[in-house]
Formats: C-alpha cells, sequence, structure tokens
C-alpha cells in the first residue's frame, strides 16, 4: 500500500472533485483557499486516486489500484483521514474526532461536548452555530475542538489557550470569567488591604455591576478594582462616578450644668 499524502489538513490517497468547478483539490480547505467559492463537501461524488489518477465514485477503495484512500471514510460528509478515532454525528450532520464513547450530543446546544460535561454546562441554544468570538471563523465545522466556557458560550481551544496566555480572563461575549477566579480573587485581597487609598479617596463609594453574578452595589472605590459584596468577584465595572461621603459638621460642645 502507498504511503498517504494528503495536504495540511488531511491524510488521504484522492483528490475530490469539487462538484462546484469540477477541479480536484485534496480537501475542501485547499479548494477554498485558492478558489472565490465553497465547496459543498457533501455534493461530492467523485475522486481521483492520487497512485493511479483513476477519476472514480467516492469510495473508500481505488477500483483500479486498490489502495485505501483514508483509513477513516464517512460516505456522508466524503471525509478521508487517518484514524482519529471519528465518528459521524446525525445531529451535528457532520464527522467529529472521538472516540464516540467520550462524547454525547447536547440537543440544546446542538454540539457534541465531553463526557464529563454532562449535565455540568450551562445550556445556551444553538451556541455552535454562532461563530468564535476570538477569530471569527466557524465553530460548529471546523476540525479545532470548542472549548465551553463557564457561561456557556464557546471558542476554539486554540483561541482559549492564547487567550489565557495574553491574561484575558473573561468571555469575550458575556464578560463573565472564563474560569474559576476564587485564588485569584484571594491575591486581590490582598493588594487592596496593602494598598490604601489617599486620605481624600478612603471614605469614596462607586456603584458597580458584577459581570460574574450580575448584582447591583455600592461598594468602597479602589483603584485597583472594585469587589462585588454579592459573590465576591473582582470582574466588576463601574456604574457612574465617584459617591463622596459629605462631612458632618462638627457639633459645639455641651455645656456643662
Amino acid at each position: 500500500m502507498a504511503a498517504p499524502v494528503g495536504c495540511d489538513h488531511y491524510v488521504r490517497n484522492c483528490l475530490l472533485k469539487a462538484p462546484c468547478c469540477g477541479k480536484a483539490y485534496i480537501c475542501r480547505l485547499c479548494h477554498d483557499a485558492e478558489e472565490d467559492h465553497e465547496m459543498d463537501r457533501f455534493l461530492v461524488t467523485e475522486v481521483q486516486c492520487s497512485v493511479c489518477n483513476t477519476v472514480q465514485q467516492a469510495q473508500q477503495t481505488c477500483e483500479v489500484c486498490k489502495v485505501t484512500f483514508g483509513e477513516y471514510y464517512c460516505d456522508i460528509c466524503h471525509l478521508f483521514d487517518k484514524d482519529k478515532k471519528q465518528y459521524h454525528c446525525q445531529p451535528c450532520g457532520i464527522c467529529r474526532i472521538g472516540p464516540i464513547e467520550k462524547y454525547f450530543h447536547c440537543e440544546k446546544c446542538n454540539l457534541c461536548l465531553a463526557g464529563d460535561l454532562r449535565g455540568k454546562h450551562k445550556c445556551v441554544e444553538n451556541v455552535s452555530r454562532q461563530n468564535c468570538p476570538v477569530c471569527m471563523e466557524d465553530i460548529h465545522t471546523s476540525r479545532i475542538r470548542a472549548h465551553v466556557l463557564p457561561c456557556g458560550h464557546l471558542l476554539h481551544k486554540t483561541c482559549f489557550d492564547s487567550m489565557v496566555q495574553t491574561g484575558a480572563y473573561r468571555c469575550p461575549l458575556c464578560m463573565h470569567s472564563a474560569w474559576d477566579m476564587e485564588n485569584y480573587w484571594e491575591e486581590m485581597d490582598k493588594e487592596v488591604a496593602q494598598s490604601p487609598m489617599p486620605t481624600e479617596y478612603q471614605d469614596a463609594t462607586v456603584k458597580i455591576i458584577c459581570n460574574d453574578c450580575q448584582n447591583h452595589c455600592t461598594v468602597p472605590f479602589h483603584v485597583l478594582g472594585m469587589k462585588c459584596s454579592g459573590c465576591g468577584s473582582y470582574n466588576t465595572a463601574q456604574d457612574g462616578g465617584l459617591i463622596k461621603q459629605t462631612p458632618q459638621p462638627e457639633q459645639p460642645p455641651v455645656p456643662e450644668p
């Protein structure tokens, strides 16, 4: 058997004949990068063998030289690739990297999620049909695995990793904290306690909105951050200007009888 060649996206021994323009490309992504239109992989009916160049009906094995086009083959998505424990998810309508027993399809999110998230994630209806809020690329059909934030929104796992490396800790869509920040808030408590405000600001307060629990409250003003009195988060936004306490006039001493 000849060694699979493929491209940067897939390992396979055939080219897809694009139903839109009739040209042969190793995959739809290579096609879309070269042409001014996109290939519908579901409409592919013919492939060309990379070994003997025979054009034939889409199938897993060449009808002439018998080379295997791909260890994995889906006759719905016309996906040829090396074996990555892929499976075709009928509700998603596309192939996912498995193994299937480690994933489940959430009907409300309309997406396959890791099994350990069953009953432990916040559902957002059809969340996978939105683009990644970081790179603005499609999430549902992407080959990059999606990462589920505590707020229920999705972004590519690679985009999430890049976001963490830059120090960003909030969901780009709703500003909710992207992971458990309790330890960080405790460090913030220490920094605030060790950094007293100047005298003229020590009694100043400010109204805030918490991005984590949506609580509205009035708290002491501090340049390092304002702590939510509801959940203890520093992921807050100032709502209005400073509220300074009006000093009470001194009362004259009461004369002794």
